[in-house]
């Protein structure tokens, strides 16, 4: 039985717009060689001298800037939720909330204009005599005495450093007691201070940036991730009123609320249990989807890779539940379709990494175990009725278990008599679940279209992080189909065990799974194929972000001196008109591009575009309208949004 973690944000269907990038002569980093005099370069590599002259020591603000993904992760261009501008956003409101959990300031005012965006809190502000030094000097802040900030997650001393030397323009006030300091800086770099009486102004903190363009190239902010964000600020912080550009955001029931939002119109098996500890907060419902899905935090912080926490609520509710009916139901028969979410408030909490995306503090399990078991139990005595909704839905999921474990043995036995490798896999050296592979992380397979393009693929990889399993076919379409689908369709069950996900995914083999189609219609209709099977059966694979889609080019324009891989027909065009003498070479299909261009698609993590989902709701009415049946409103949009290609 898999679980799954889900992120609320889009769900990604079609194919993105995407500007073309640049390969320049001898400059070429993606190891295009035209135009290069390779044996000039080598001379000159030999030439380099390695003494004491080339060791270099930068300043913690030249380190932001020169190892930006160390700080914030990926760059991007805001087309992702996880770019670094919405990082840099969130870690000045993360400072903002800071405060309203130690009881100061319910008011936190966000402002955008264009590129500038503004953040003004109404906390205590920061103390006069360090406004500076808490914008400018690594690991300088408040939050690492417990007595001032007791639950805090930010980057703690280095957040709003970081989005400092990463803006053009960053400006900070502090208002205290009638009194004002505030400072100018670009790129980190200090350009004006000033203090003195502000007596009008209440007390709290604003911060103004504008990312840096040099780092953050022909970026956009999307309104709909800001609106995501803001949204869960709210359920997490009740009586916290967020003002965006003058829409207020504000939750007054919490999780519950949010699990509301998240559903959206799915219905659910019976109202969802909500409950509010001092440093616990839990709610979850059953819907009548597969798997399980979660939304877990910390101080705050989103923990999309679940933790501990996240475990101990799942153990808490079977054992609630199993204490309540005198039974010893399954974890799987009492958890399938359950939807939950969980907040706790930890000191010190201990991420497994930096991106603190998964708790892995033990201190707080058996609490939680025994406290949401607890209150579980309580909950089933007050409520009969939809105690014996739940106990219906455990027993039906009991039951489709049992009816299950047939097909699947049948399913292992016909694939041990076909072969004892996974047909059609060309596997790698190192996997996902090798505890002690040091690029675990790096580990990548990639779901190709045909055998032409999985031969290219195969000449170009890397044969210890990189795996190839090549597609038949168009892949059944299991909308509407139940899980013993995933065991009589050999393709799709092949798939299954080449990933390792079949009973959950901490036996994941890849890090990364690529979806790797032609840029054509028919490669969009497989890729939507793929994904409606994975957020079908395994959904957990999507939203804990291991789902990506490749970006290959549709044309390629070069002439003796550049080349220019281009990803839309507006790009394209402007290559045509750019370079000289050009000649353009259109890409029908992956198993037209070479191996050598192949290779440069495939090693760098620029091509690879994450799979985000929407709300547990938009993700099911997306896959009914797309995938489901044939309906006269799928005609009138097709007809609408039909593109025709004339010559």
């Amino acid at each position: 039985m898999e679980t799954r973690t889900a992120c609320a944000f889009n769900f990604i269907l079609g194919r993105a717009q995407k500007t073309f990038f640049r390969v320049n002569g001898c400059g070429a980093t993606l190891g295009v060689d035209e135009g290069c005099n390779w044996g000039e370069m080598a001379k000159n590599k030999q030439e380099i001298v390695y003494d004491e002259k080339t060791i270099q020591t930068l300043d913690a603000l030249e380190h932001i800037r020169l190892r930006t993904g160390m700080y914030i992760g990926r760059i991007g261009d805001g087309s992702n939720p996880a770019d670094g501008i919405y990082v840099m956003l969130k870690e000045v409101i993360d400072n903002a909330v800071d405060e309203f959990i130690m009881g100061h300031g319910k008011r936190v005012i966000i402002r955008r204009h264009g590129p500038e965006v503004s953040v003004r809190d109404y906390g205590r502000g920061i103390p006069l005599g360090k406004v500076i030094d808490c914008v400018s000097k690594i690991n300088t802040g408040g939050k690492y005495n417990d007595d001032v900030f007791q639950f805090s997650v930010g980057l703690n001393g280095v957040g709003n450093k970081a989005v400092n030397a990463l803006s053009s323009e960053f400006e900070v006030v502090s208002y205290r007691d009638g009194k004002f300091k505030r400072g100018l800086f670009s790129q980190g770099k200090k350009k004006e201070e000033k203090g003195g009486k502000k007596a009008k102004e209440r007390n709290g903190t604003f911060i103004r940036f504008i990312p840096d363009p040099e780092i953050f190239e022909d970026y956009g902010w999307q309104e709909e991730y800001l609106e995501h964000r803001l949204r869960y600020y709210a359920f997490l912080n009740s009586g916290l009123i967020l003002d965006y550009n003058g829409e207020k955001y504000i939750s007054k029931n919490g999780l519950a609320d949010l699990l509301a939002y998240e559903l959206g119109g799915e219905p659910a098996v019976y109202d969802a249990f909500h409950c509010r500890l001092d440093r616990l907060e839990f709610a979850f419902t059953h819907t009548h989807a597969y798997g399980e899905t979660y939304f877990s935090f910390v101080n705050g912080q989103y923990t999309n890779d679940g933790g501990t926490h996240q475990s101990a609520f799942r153990e808490g509710v079977l054992k609630g539940v199993n204490e309540f009916a005198k039974n010893g139901f399954a974890g799987e028969d009492v958890r399938d379709g359950l939807v939950g979410a969980v907040a706790v408030k930890v000191q010190d909490p201990v991420f497994e990494s930096q991106t603190k995306n998964k708790l892995g503090s033990t201190e707080v399990r058996s609490w939680i175990v025994n406290s949401v078991k607890d209150q579980v139990v309580l909950w089933l005595h007050k409520e009969p009725r939809e105690a014996e909704k739940l106990l219906e839905k455990v027993k039906n999921n009991q039951r489709v278990r049992k009816e299950l474990s047939a097909i699947k043995k049948e399913a292992k036995e016909r694939a041990k008599k076909v072969a004892i490798r996974i047909p059609k896999l060309i596997d790698c050296k190192v996997h996902m679940s090798d505890a002690k592979g040091q690029k675990r992380e790096e580990t990548t397979i990639f779901l190709t279209e045909g055998d032409s393009a999985g031969g290219a693929m195969i000449q170009a990889r890397d044969v210890q992080t990189q795996a190839i399993y090549s597609l038949k076919g168009k892949p059944l379409n299991t909308h509407g189909l139940g899980r013993e689908a995933v065991y009589k369709n050999e393709e799709l069950y092949n798939i299954m065990r080449a990933l390792g996900i079949e009973e959950d995914l901490e036996r994941l083999r890849y890090n990364r799974v690529v979806i790797a189609t032609d840029a054509d219609v028919d490669g969009m209709h497989i890729r939507n194929l793929l994904l409606t099977y994975f957020l079908r059966f395994f959904e957990e694979l999507v939203s804990s972000g291991h789902v990506y889609i490749l970006d290959t080019p549709i044309v390629r324009v070069r002439n003796k001196k550049e080349t220019i891989y281009c990803y839309s027909e507006a790009a394209r065009d402007a290559a045509v008109e750019n370079l000289k003498n050009n000649e353009v070479t259109r890409f029908k299909g992956l198993g037209e591009i070479s191996p050598k261009e192949f290779k440069q698609f495939i090693s760098s993590d620029d091509h690879l575009r994450r799979v985000v989902l929407g709300s547990v709701g938009d993700v099911k009415q997306a896959l009914d309208f797309f995938m489901g049946k044939n309906t006269p409103a799928r005609k009138e949009y097709i007809i609408e949004h039909l593109i025709a290609d004339i010559a």
